[in-house]
């Protein structure tokens, strides 16, 4: 009997679980197996949630036992170029498989898995769920990568030169369907929010999107008139279920730059799923919570609060329960509202670019949320506020003109507690990281706006995607990535998150194929983590993050 390495010691990190998150989604064990440049072969699975503490796991390939290991992924060194082999997954001591994976050697390692698209296109966004009930994860683009925006400058807004299309697809590339959201969908993220989850609790997960009817664009191409819906759509079939009126345009004074739309999911009560409909930025802002039977939950205008929440809204809608009472609250920008449809708490400084809820500063009870401000701040344009109150924790202390992008916020150094947060000015050229206690850790005249962070190589550290690449903060290339990154997510495999990519005619899944004795909980199974990957469809994406 061969027995891994890694075995010998392991340290086991298990990642903390609402119940909410995983109800309904039952998910297979993401057994994958990659050739690595040594000939080697490297497989990797999912722990999961109701997994005892002490599980061990068994591989054998072609029915020959080759390791017991306590770490979720291992290394087949005895491998042979040409030939082909079927790796079985065993829970120790059972006789019944787990999962299974069949490879081929082919001398010319790949590290990444190809989903072969219907067309030789690109897509714009990616949603990932199992629409089939079988534990495995289906994925589903809305394509083509063309963007228009609201704002009426030139460069900005431009005609949609054809209509956005939703198609879903099984892991080995079996195309499900195709839905077409019509000229009555403006080819912008801001006109066509879409999100696919299992919302009526069948295992079975339905897309929701933004619909109207027929062609109802003016002579300069603008949609501003005709009806407007929220469509429910089969998972299986993509045909419509079901269908509601979507939040009106009353209210708003211009075309559409302030009424931006969004979809995402919360459990409002902490046990069932609801849907949140948004309409609003940068003016009013209109919240709708629907239940699984498309019927009202509550409604929320900012106007009722006493307070300012009107502009307070980010480009990607976020939930999660940073009061510790269980229940899901929306974090809609710089405001919060509360799970039974009533402000929270707002911070009154406008329109930040981007928001990150995270445990960000582990002495600071609870979760933290991290802006960047749009919005002309004399300080406090990058800040950290404690997530339940709205209190601020640390400011920028300069003024800012617009903090811009997606900036980042993640443990990307050691030497420093807690997760870094990363921003900069759009047209000054400034660049700041600080640490979780905010200080100020670099300044830089130049760097990206929109860092992606993600865990990749074998320690607690994120790693980062930076000119076509994946790397330690400010090192060399581990991994190069070919294709426009569209998300980081924990789909397949281990713990560690995977890069997917749009390249011409394919979504590629780039996955590490580097070993790691430490053991964590699929990452899916974390209800804030799950929540924003269901919210990755929407607006400008924003990675997910761990919640308690």
């Amino acid at each position: 009997m061969k027995i891994s390495s890694v075995v010998l010691f392991t340290v086991v990190l298990v990642v903390s679980v609402a119940p909410a998150a995983s109800a309904g989604e039952k998910i297979d064990r993401g057994l994958v197996a990659l050739e690595r440049p040594d000939g080697s072969i490297f497989l990797s699975w999912r722990l999961l949630a109701d997994d005892p503490a002490d599980i061990a796991f068994e591989v054998r390939r072609n029915d020959t036992r080759l390791f017991i290991t306590l770490p979720t992924c291992c290394v087949d060194g005895s491998a042979e170029r040409g030939k082909t082999y079927t790796y079985q997954l065993f829970r120790m001591g059972e006789l019944e498989p787990l999962a299974a994976v069949t490879i081929q050697l082919t001398g010319a390692p790949k590290p990444y898995i190809r989903i072969p698209l219907a067309g030789d296109y690109d897509f714009q966004k990616v949603g990932i769920a199992d629409l089939d009930g079988d534990g495995v994860y289906e994925y589903l683009i809305k394509q083509p990568n063309f963007n228009t925006d609201p704002y009426q400058q030139p460069g900005y807004w431009k005609r949609s030169t054809t209509t956005y299309k939703i198609e879903a697809y099984k892991a080995d590339g079996t195309m499900l369907w195709q839905y077409d959201m019509g000229w009555s969908i403006e080819a912008g993220i801001w006109y066509s929010p879409w999100i696919v989850y299992d919302l009526d609790g069948d295992g079975r997960a339905e897309v929701y999107c933004k619909a109207g009817e027929g062609d109802p664009r003016d002579d300069n191409g603008l949609v501003t008139s005709g009806p407007e819906y929220l469509v429910k759509l089969d998972g299986l079939t993509g045909k419509v279920l079901a269908k509601c009126d979507w939040l009106t345009r009353d209210g708003y004074e211009d075309y559409n730059r302030s009424q931006r739309n969004f979809l995402s999911i919360a459990y409002l009560d902490g046990k069932t799923p609801s849907l949140i409909v948004q309409r609003g930025t940068y003016s009013l802002i209109k919240v709708l919570a629907l239940d699984k039977d498309l019927q009202k939950i509550w409604y929320w205008e900012s106007t009722q609060e006493q307070k300012k929440y009107s502009g307070q809204s980010s480009h990607n809608p976020l939930t999660a329960d940073v009061d510790g009472d269980g229940k899901d609250e929306l974090v809609i920008g710089g405001a919060v509202i509360d799970d039974d449809g009533k402000g929270l708490w707002t911070l009154e400084m406008g329109h930040p670019d981007y928001v990150y809820v995270a445990d960000i500063d582990a002495d600071n009870p609870g979760l933290e949320i991290y802006y960047g401000f749009e919005t002309r701040q004399k300080a406090g344009g990058l800040c950290v506020v404690d997530a339940a109150t709205g209190r601020k924790l640390w400011t920028h202390k300069e003024p800012t003109v617009h903090i811009h992008g997606q900036g980042m916020a993640a443990d990307i150094l050691a030497e420093h507690p807690g997760i870094e947060c990363w921003g900069g000015e759009r047209d000054l050229k400034q660049r700041w990281l600080y640490s979780a206690k905010g200080e100020l850790l670099e300044f830089h005249e130049t760097g990206p706006l929109a860092p992606r962070a993600l865990w990749w190589d074998d320690d607690p550290q994120k790693e980062v995607v930076l000119s076509g690449a994946i790397r330690k903060w400010g090192k060399d290339p581990i991994q190069k990535l070919e294709g426009n990154l569209i998300a980081v997510v924990d789909c397949i495999g281990d713990w560690r998150e995977e890069a997917i990519v749009s390249v011409k005619g394919e979504i590629r899944i780039y996955t590490t194929t580097i070993p790691t004795q430490e053991r964590r909980v699929c990452l899916m199974q974390n209800h804030q983590y799950r929540m924003g990957v269901a919210s990755q469809t929407m607006g400008y994406y924003c990675p997910p993050q761990l919640g308690k």
